[in-house]
């Protein structure tokens, strides 16, 4: 059985801006069982044409996208807690993908479409403006050098695709464990006069986010991780 291919951004396109690092990965064969039965009903094949999100989720819900989603664990744990929400998954590593479908079909969450695409090219093409409530990027590739840090998602020029995509009140929620990198993040959002921060500086941990793994991990041995809450302002 081949890998799952379908849609993903090839390895040489050139981008001034790209919402990930390409990289390989072992697909088991229960992530790739699960792409076979299950994209059909849950996955959205990338056009280059605007999306009807209402259509393609079948009712009018608040809309939320999500961008890099790993292996999707969190992403199926929030959708559980945010049940009147419909959340746009996007990610381009073959075996995260699989999981997630994997886990939408042994949850029944039926409130997640996923896409493997760089979520850049999505933003720009296929989400018309005013059409997101919420906007989800949780631990992104910190590039923790210096000199790749202008490889960062989080940058002016990516969070200025965004806005025009959400409504007015809609949020952009952002978390790091990265120290330097949430400062950048604060920097850059705060650039933006049409966000507004919803707390003091950086916020409490929303309810709907759950602790992962690496975060629990990461907590236990000193780090820190810092969570972000910006609302558009009407």
């Amino acid at each position: 059985m081949t890998d799952f291919t379908p849609e993903a951004a090839p390895e040489t396109q050139r981008r001034s801006i790209r919402s990930f690092v390409l990289r390989q990965g072992h697909m088991t064969a229960a992530q790739q069982r699960a792409i076979d039965t299950l994209w059909p009903s849950y996955g959205l094949d990338y056009r280059a044409e605007t999306a009807d999100l209402n259509a393609v989720f079948g009712r009018s819900r608040p809309k939320i996208l999500e961008i890099g989603f790993g292996m999707g664990t969190a992403t199926v744990e929030i959708a559980k807690r945010l049940p009147e929400k419909d959340f746009l998954a996007i990610d381009v590593h073959g075996p995260g993908v699989g999981n997630l479908l994997k886990l939408i079909g042994e949850e029944g969450t039926d409130n997640i479409r996923v896409m493997r695409h760089d979520a850049v090219e999505v933003v720009e093409t296929m989400l018309a403006d005013a059409s997101l409530d919420g906007i989800h990027i949780f631990f992104p590739d910190p590039w923790h050098k210096k000199r790749h840090h202008k490889r960062r998602l989080i940058q002016p020029p990516f969070v200025a695709k965004l806005l025009p995509k959400l409504k007015p009140g809609g949020y952009i929620h952002l978390a790091t464990d990265w120290e330097d990198y949430a400062v950048q993040m604060l920097d850059v959002l705060n650039g933006f006069p049409e966000l507004a921060n919803t707390a003091a500086g950086y916020a409490p941990t929303p309810d709907y986010r759950p602790e992962t793994k690496f975060e629990a991990r990461g907590k236990r041995l000193g780090h820190g991780v810092w969570d972000l809450v910006f609302e558009k302002k009407a």
